[in-house]
């Protein structure tokens, strides 16, 4: 079975090996996007097999690897090894943490004129956990979530696990931000203006790294996903 699947016109996702945070074991996704002016936008890559990176080359050259927050950075170092002549483009905040990492430039609140055709970006602010980069890749109408929402089949995790997964909302009946998250939200005033941005863009369907892609109703799921905050 191929690596990489189509979830929309130029646009591609890979599940990748699961890691492991304080015990929970999380799985991995990345996207990869065809840029119509030509090269590939990595977006939070995965470890990188020879077979995946086989696929990946098949498609085109790698011009970007995006890390859209400052929690998924752990397989920057081997994508970069692989494609030397790419661009590593950081999330606020991560090059001053990933210090052993070589960055190009750091994610803004526009996207870069070589990808803004094809995705443009809101960059969420207001949490002291991380601070996220939200991209929406115009043609299949699709936003792309790292950590913000989340969601996992109910027992995946097991025992005093399974209760805090519960008690933070990752297995809830649809994907959410996590109980964790609303409380970092320190700067309520900052994250709605973030917020009102995403609500704004067309969204078919909503792409997250730790959960299932969501395609029915998908702006009235976020919408949903995001009424707590009280946009």
């Amino acid at each position: 079975m191929p690596s990489l699947q189509p979830v929309g016109p130029g646009i591609w996702i890979a599940d990748g090996e699961h890691v492991s945070v304080a015990g929970f074991h999380y799985p991995t996704r990345m996207a990869l996007v065809r840029l119509t002016g030509g090269g590939l936008f990595i977006w939070s890559p995965t470890a990188l097999s020879s077979a995946l990176q086989a696929e990946v080359n098949a498609l085109g050259d790698v011009h970007f690897i995006v890390a859209p927050n400052s929690l998924h950075h752990l397989f920057i170092p081997q994508w970069q090894a692989a494609y030397p002549a790419a661009k590593t483009i950081a999330a606020p905040g991560l090059a001053a943490h990933r210090k052993d990492i070589a960055f190009t430039t750091e994610l803004g609140e526009t996207p870069d004129a070589a990808w803004a055709n094809d995705i443009d970006q809101a960059v969420v602010h207001g949490n002291a956990i991380t601070t996220e980069v939200v991209f929406f890749h115009r043609a299949s109408g699709t936003a792309l979530f790292t950590d913000l929402l989340q969601n996992f089949r109910p027992g995946t995790f097991k025992g005093w696990r399974g209760l805090v997964a519960k008690l933070d909302r990752m297995t809830a009946d649809e994907p959410q931000v996590l109980q964790k998250f609303r409380v970092a939200f320190t700067d309520r005033k900052a994250a709605r203006l973030s917020i009102r941005r995403v609500l704004d863009w067309p969204v078919q369907s909503v792409l997250m790294a730790h959960g299932p892609i969501v395609e029915k109703d998908a702006a009235a799921f976020l919408k949903r996903a995001f009424s707590w905050l009280k946009v």
